[in-house]
């Protein structure tokens, strides 16, 4: 159920990044207007998991997920009323703050029933349901808005997200506290002790720093895919069609391979699938061979943040604290990617794309050392 609840979440967050450019012809705005909806939705997400976390240790897991996604589902849908782009941008943010409790909250609870060493197959699941959604919400978002227009594609999203909430109350756990419970007091104190170990500090800092390189990008395929190669709704949702396919295929693999080899090796390898799509991308390489690359993008994130989420609910103290405070790095990471590339992007594609590159191999040498101790244990 929580797999599925991820697909939906992620596919409903995903759709907006392809149809950017009919977004800003609806409302009459140019392209970076709209693409403010972006951290729009993903950075008070981040901020809102601060609260969802340490408040799911003291009620449990399901009223949160559950309560989360009914208020979710009415937002989802409302945006279609939008009538201009400051108004679509403010739902955007509304509905952030309400979707930040399934997904994270979700991860507690795996963190909640399995153990570490059976940890990594669950979270595959979890993350492979995600890399699903985006896969589809990508791809669906820009091949049925032309026949849907993108009003549609929100009470759409609204409706199957809705019904997942009936599923939620029925399915989840019975709530009960968890077994560390922080008073509110010290919920501060309690995020800074999970940074000021090595093992945590090393951990978000590439949670953070992963999230900006994949989001970076991946908000502005759509228009790159536009200007490069001319493509419209259509040849952009076909083009985009294998993004999130591997992890969706694959993630319950790589979590059984980190369970079973360590995440020593493979979060490396991970960054550097990242680096290289990157910097073929920015190359003047072909349709088929970038269309190659963005699906193996997608896998190079699936080789490392949902081994990350299985470090993070190993760190000692509140499980929901953790993990409230990785997706709060997450989403920050997720927001502010597609700024900084915005930013960068007054230069041109190819050095957007060259200086992520770039940025993702240096990580990518720097993590064989930094998680050399990730060791199945």
């Amino acid at each position: 159920m929580v797999t599925a609840a991820a697909f939906l979440t992620f596919a409903q967050a995903f759709m907006v990044a392809p149809i950017l450019p009919q977004l800003a012809g609806a409302f009459g705005t140019d392209v970076d207007m709209a693409g403010l909806a972006v951290p729009a939705y993903l950075v008070p997400y981040g901020v809102m998991t601060l609260f969802w976390g340490p408040l799911s240790d003291r009620i449990g897991r399901r009223p949160i997920i559950a309560g989360s996604m009914v208020v979710f589902a009415a937002l989802t849908a409302a945006t279609a009323l939008s009538p201009s782009a400051g108004v679509f941008i403010g739902m955007r943010v509304a509905t952030g703050v309400a979707a930040s409790g399934v997904v994270p909250i979700s991860l507690a609870l795996i963190g909640d029933v399995f153990a570490f060493a059976e940890r990594g197959r669950a979270l595959g699941w979890l993350f492979g349901g995600m890399a699903g959604g985006i896969a589809v919400g990508s791809t669906a978002g820009a091949l049925a808005e032309p026949f849907l227009g993108w009003a549609g594609l929100f009470v759409a999203s609204g409706a199957g997200i809705l019904a997942m909430a009936g599923l939620a109350v029925l399915l989840l756990p019975a709530p009960r506290p968890a077994s560390v419970v922080l008073p509110w007091a010290a919920v501060a104190s309690g995020y800074w002790r999970l940074l000021a170990t090595g093992r945590g500090a090393r951990t978000y800092g590439y949670v953070l720093l992963n999230a900006v390189l994949h989001s970076g990008i991946y908000t502005w395929l759509g228009v790159f895919l536009a200007h490069r190669f001319g493509l419209g709704p259509i040849g952009v949702g076909l083009a985009l069609l294998g993004y999130g396919i591997p992890g969706f295929l694959f993630g319950p693999l790589i979590g059984r391979l980190a369970d079973s080899l360590g995440r020593a090796r493979i979060i490396p390898a991970g960054m550097l699938v990242a680096a290289v799509c990157a910097l073929v991308l920015a190359a003047a390489a072909p349709l088929p061979v970038v269309v190659a690359a963005i699906a193996a993008l997608s896998l190079g994130y699936d080789m490392t943040q949902p081994l990350f989420g299985g470090i993070v609910t190993d760190l000692p103290g509140s499980i929901g604290q953790a993990v409230g405070l990785m997706a709060f790095v997450l989403f920050l990471g997720f927001g502010t990617g597609s700024l900084i590339f915005q930013a960068v992007l007054g230069a041109g594609f190819p050095v957007a794309l060259a200086a992520f590159g770039i940025a993702a191999l240096v990580a990518a040498a720097a993590a064989v050392p930094l998680f050399r101790t990730e060791r199945p244990q």
